[in-house]
C-alpha cells in the first residue's frame, strides 16, 4: 500500500470504528445526521422549524432541524429554503416534473457520474464476470476500496463498492473491465445519456473527479435515474444500506451507504451521493411511496440532506396514487383452440398503480396486447399478453404481464379429425 492509501486507511479506519460504536443495529447514527450539512464558512446559520415524521417524510425516530437559506433564490420560488443551485424532483413513472430550479445549468455531476457507470455496466455485463484490478484502479485518487493491482473480484460486487462508498478506484476497475480503457467506456456513458434524452451532458470519466469538459444537468441526472429504475439489479444495488464482501480489506469486511437518506426517509431506495470543491454537495436521491417512485436531484447544494428532505416532501405533497389494473384481475375469457375445454379466463400477473397530478387531466390510455384465442396445449401461468399503460404523448409509462390460469391438454388426434367431420358436413 503506498503513502496516500496509508494515510487515507488510518483516516477512513477512525471513521468506521465511530460509526460502528455509534449505530447499533446498523442504525443512522444521530449524531451523524448533520455531518456533511454543517454551515458553511462565513454563513449565519438560523435553524427552522424541525422536521419529523409527524410532519415530513422522515421515518418514525428521527428529527432534522433544517437551517434557513441564505443564497438569494427568484421571488416565485416554491421552495425558497432549497440551498442548492440546481434542483429537481420528478415523478419515475412518467416524467412529470413536480419543482426544478436552473434544471438545465450546466454543472459538475461529482460522483453522482457512478450512477451511469453502474447504469452503463448492468446493460453490458453480468454480475458474476471477475474483474482483475489494474494499475489505474490502485492509483486511483479521492474515495478508495484499497483495491490492489491484480485482485480478481466479482463485478456486482464492485457495482456495490462503488455505489455505497463511492470507490473511485472500482469505479476504473469497472470501466476498464467493461469498456477497454476509461475514455471509451465514458463515451459509452455519455452517448447512452444522449440516447436517453440527457443530451447536455459529457462525461469523460467513470467517478466523477473534476474535468471541465465532464458536466451534467439536474434535468439529466434525473432522466437517467429514471431509466435506472428500469433495469435488473439498478434499485437493489442503490437500496442497500449495508453489505458484506470477503475481498474487503478492512477487518469488519463491511460496506455501509454513505446515502444517510436511506435511514433517514421514509421509502427512500437510491440513488448516490457526490461532492468535490468544484461541485460543491449533490445528491440524487429516490423514493417509493403508495405506489409511487419520485427522483429528486440537488446540486452545489449547501445542505444535501435538508434539501432533499424538502423536494420529496413537497412532490409527495402534490402527487397521489391510483391503482389502475389490480393483481390478478380477470381481464378476458378467450376460445380455447384444440383444447380439452373451450374457453379459460385470463388475469393480470401484478399491478400497475400510476400518479394523479395536482391539477393535471391525468389522463392514461389502457392498452390491451392479447390475442383472439389460445390454442392447446396450455399451462396455468403462462404469459399471453400484456396490459400497457400510455401516455397521452405515446409514451409507455407501465405495463403488467397477463397469464393463463389453468392447464388445457390438447384434444386426441381422432377427436380432432372427428370435429374437423363434423364441421365439415355441417
Amino acid at each position: 500500500m503506498n503513502l496516500k492509501k496509508f494515510l487515507a486507511a488510518i483516516i477512513s479506519t477512525s471513521f468506521i470504528i465511530f460509526s460502528v460504536e455509534a449505530a447499533p443495529e446498523g442504525r443512522m447514527p444521530a449524531s451523524e445526521l448533520m455531518r456533511l450539512d454543517e454551515a458553511p464558512r462565513g454563513e449565519v446559520a438560523r435553524p427552522m422549524q424541525t422536521l419529523t415524521s409527524e410532519n415530513s417524510g422522515l421515518n418514525p425516530g428521527y428529527s432534522v432541524t433544517p437551517i434557513q437559506n441564505t443564497r438569494p433564490v427568484a421571488a416565485d420560488d416554491a421552495l425558497p429554503n432549497v440551498t442548492a443551485t440546481a434542483a429537481i424532483v420528478i415523478e419515475a413513472s412518467t416524467g412529470h416534473i413536480l419543482y426544478e430550479r436552473n434544471p438545465d445549468q450546466r454543472m459538475f455531476p461529482a460522483s453522482t457520474t457512478k450512477m451511469m457507470t453502474l447504469i452503463t455496466a448492468l446493460e453490458s455485463n453480468q454480475l458474476d464476470e471477475i474483474v482483475t484490478v489494474g494499475s489505474g484502479a490502485y492509483n486511483a485518487e479521492g474515495s478508495t476500496l484499497w483495491l490492489d493491482v491484480g485482485e480478481k473480484i466479482p463485478l456486482g460486487d464492485l457495482l456495490y463498492g462503488m455505489m455505497l462508498i463511492s470507490g473511485n478506484d472500482g469505479a476504473i476497475a469497472i470501466a476498464e473491465h467493461c469498456g477497454g480503457n476509461v475514455p471509451d467506456f465514458a463515451a459509452r456513458m455519455t452517448q447512452k445519456a444522449h440516447e436517453l434524452g440527457a443530451v447536455n451532458t459529457n462525461f469523460t470519466n467513470a467517478n466523477g473527479l473534476p474535468d471541465s469538459n465532464h458536466y451534467t444537468t439536474a434535468r439529466d441526472l434525473a432522466i437517467m435515474a429514471k431509466y435506472g429504475f428500469s433495469l435488473p439489479h439498478f434499485e437493489e444495488i442503490c437500496a442497500t444500506k449495508e453489505v458484506s464482501f470477503g475481498w474487503i480489506h478492512d477487518d469488519t469486511k463491511l460496506l455501509r451507504n454513505e446515502n444517510q437518506m436511506l435511514w433517514l426517509y421514509r421509502g427512500c431506495n437510491g440513488i448516490k451521493t457526490g461532492y468535490t470543491d468544484a461541485a460543491g454537495r449533490c445528491l440524487v436521491t429516490a423514493a417509493k411511496q403508495n405506489g409511487v417512485q419520485l427522483i429528486a436531484v440537488v446540486l452545489d447544494s449547501l445542505y444535501i440532506w435538508n434539501d432533499s428532505i424538502f423536494l420529496l416532501d413537497y412532490g409527495f405533497g402534490r402527487v397521489s396514487s391510483q391503482t389502475l389494473i389490480e393483481p390478478g384481475q380477470v381481464v378476458k375469457t378467450l376460445p380455447i383452440v384444440s383444447g380439452r375445454r373451450k374457453s379459460m379466463q385470463v388475469k393480470t400477473a401484478g399491478e400497475i398503480i400510476m400518479p394523479v397530478f395536482e391539477g393535471n387531466d391525468n389522463a392514461y390510455e389502457i392498452v390491451y396486447d392479447l390475442p383472439a384465442e389460445l390454442t392447446a396445449p396450455i399451462t396455468s401461468g403462462e404469459t399471453i399478453g400484456k396490459i400497457r399503460v400510455v401516455l397521452p404523448d405515446g409514451r409507455e409509462a407501465a405495463s403488467v404481464d397477463v397469464v393463463t390460469t389453468a392447464d388445457v391438454e390438447q384434444k386426441s388426434f381422432f377427436r380432432l379429425v372427428l370435429d374437423k367431420l363434423k364441421s365439415f358436413f355441417a
